[in-house]
């Protein structure tokens, strides 16, 4: 007598966690949006004379200045993604300027990614011990690690640095440069079609020849990792795990998913690709570690995570928007002011977006109102005080994530501790 096994059905994790949110955008998206903001930038440098607005300079200083800002928030979405909020990013930040600072000088620029790298991971590896393996308030957590990172990094430097040639207590001796990259023909080219200040055409130039002059070999390896993030979260079985983690975790372990594993391997890896921001901002941006020069770049860079919705794609264009206004109150004045034109011309359309395909009055009426006020600050004003254009960069922060709150989706169980056995 035979007897007939039904197959069992396999367990699935929801498949939300394969496809993309509808509201999400495609490559045509984002590249609809980044054509858009340049037409905007270009028509306002144009009619106010502001030619940092989008010059190759200002554009080269932003891509370098979004570079920390990206690796952190790369590194809370990480975390995040695998249910682990990550406030020590800044921390993790210092421990990879330190880290660059003390193995550059003496072993050279590659030596000191290596070590920079290696000690922000250490400071994302205790981070996973503490809220992991013990339960320890996330939060309190990343607030000890940053707090410990001063302290550590100040005490070594003071041990380390201090009777150095070039050194002290409070920074490395320089380093030597890690290199870049000219690209011959195509960057003199594409200078000289930016200099023309025609409208649109040069400032697409100015975007190219940011990008075919004295690019850092770094830049290219941060590019390099956001690509590969969304690859290994979004395409790999790898990643659909992670995700799953800090999604439902009790569900992701009854499927067979070592849940704290892979909250360990999350954790470490943002820990790490912060240490990566911090030996950028040592060795690319400084040539040399200074106490204090992560500014708070390792919150920014949870800004910019937020704002891109916990999504690389996002979270960079975030990160490019910090950093370019970092790059506009390095610039000068002039360019900052022009920032009100802007911010004025961008709200007037969104209001008659609103107004007219969403029919949303009080929205629209709003959005409207602030774009009256903007213009009228441009125009009654000639420059900004220095003490708003060094504000920008944070100023901006507040305003992006005010506008994107409504929009967002973090992971479910996203600073929830994991507790075996519990539900």
């Amino acid at each position: 007598m035979s007897q007939t096994i039904e197959p069992q059905a396999t367990p699935t994790v929801d498949v939300s966690l394969r496809r993309s949110s509808n509201r999400s955008l495609g490559l045509r998206g984002v590249g609809a949006v980044l054509v858009g903001v340049l037409l905007l930038l270009s028509f306002i440098r144009v009619i106010t004379g502001a030619d940092d607005l989008t010059s190759a300079g200002t554009l080269a200083a932003a891509i370098g200045l979004s570079v920390p800002i990206a690796m952190a928030g790369l590194g809370g979405l990480w975390s995040e993604r695998s249910g682990v909020v990550n406030i020590g990013l800044e921390g993790m930040l210092v421990f990879g300027t330190f880290g660059a600072g003390w193995a550059g000088y003496q072993w050279g620029p590659w030596a000191g990614l290596f070590v920079g790298v290696a000690f922000g991971a250490l400071g994302g590896l205790l981070h996973a011990v503490a809220t992991v393996t013990f339960a320890v308030d996330q939060i309190v957590s990343g607030v000890a690690i940053n707090i410990l990172a001063l302290g550590v990094t100040q005490y070594l430097a003071s041990v380390l640095f201090d009777g150095v040639q070039g050194g002290g207590p409070t920074q490395s001796p320089p380093m030597t440069s890690m290199g870049s990259i000219t690209i011959p023909g195509l960057s003199p080219f594409f200078l000289d079609v930016a200099a023309n200040g025609w409208f649109f055409v040069s400032d697409v130039a100015a975007v190219l020849a940011a990008l075919t002059t004295k690019l850092s070999y770094l830049t290219i390896i941060a590019v390099f990792l956001v690509v590969a993030t969304y690859y290994v979260l979004w395409r790999t079985a790898f990643g659909l795990r992670l995700r799953s983690v800090g999604e439902a975790p009790h569900a992701a372990a009854t499927l067979g998913v070592k849940v704290k594993r892979y909250k360990y391997i999350a954790v470490v890896m943002s820990g790490a690709l912060a240490g990566f921001g911090g030996v950028f901002l040592a060795e690319v941006l400084s040539n040399i570690y200074r106490e204090g020069q992560t500014a708070g770049r390792g919150y920014i860079g949870l800004a910019a995570m937020i704002f891109g919705n916990w999504r690389p794609g996002g979270m960079a264009a975030g990160a490019g928007l910090f950093g370019f206004t970092d790059a506009l109150q390095l610039r000068g004045a002039e360019a900052v002011h022009a920032l009100l034109a802007v911010a004025a011309l961008a709200l007037l359309l969104w209001a008659l977006w609103i107004l007219f395909r969403r029919r949303d009055l009080k929205k629209g009426g709003a959005a409207l109102l602030f774009a009256v006020l903007f213009a009228w600050w441009y125009l009654a004003t000639d420059e900004l005080p220095p003490q708003a254009t060094f504000v920008t960069p944070y100023v901006t922060t507040l305003v992006v994530l005010a506008l994107a709150t409504q929009r967002l989706r973090p992971p479910a169980a996203d600073g929830i501790p994991y507790r075996e056995g519990e539900d």
